[in-house]
């Protein structure tokens, strides 16, 4: 298992919550921030805090603004985050396999 290099997984996407985001965001491309709330069953502040993290990696991009007076958080994914989520499952898959990713 010479092959087996844990530096590999991506350490932002890797949290169950950030994994979460991404595996939904690879799919629908956005979501507003109460729908992902409800899909991952998160709290307003821990969704929060892991979208900042994927905000600051340039895995995803977030949009505020105003419909009908009410606040809406669109959150997007990025090419970047694309790229790298495909990299962090190619990772996986190649742990899990017992190869070189």
């Amino acid at each position: 298992m010479d092959e087996f290099d844990i530096d590999k997984i991506d350490e932002v996407i890797h949290g169950r919550v950030r994994l979460g985001i991404m595996a939904y965001l690879s799919g629908a491309g956005s979501a507003d921030f109460n729908g992902l709330k409800a899909k991952l069953q998160a709290t307003d502040g821990n969704l929060s805090a892991h979208l900042r993290k994927l905000e600051d990696a340039g895995f995803v991009a977030i949009d505020k603004s105003f419909v009908d007076r009410k606040p809406l958080t669109r959150v997007s994914i990025t090419d970047s985050g694309r790229g790298a989520f495909r990299r962090y499952l190619d990772a996986m898959a190649a742990l899990v396999e017992g190869r070189e990713g």
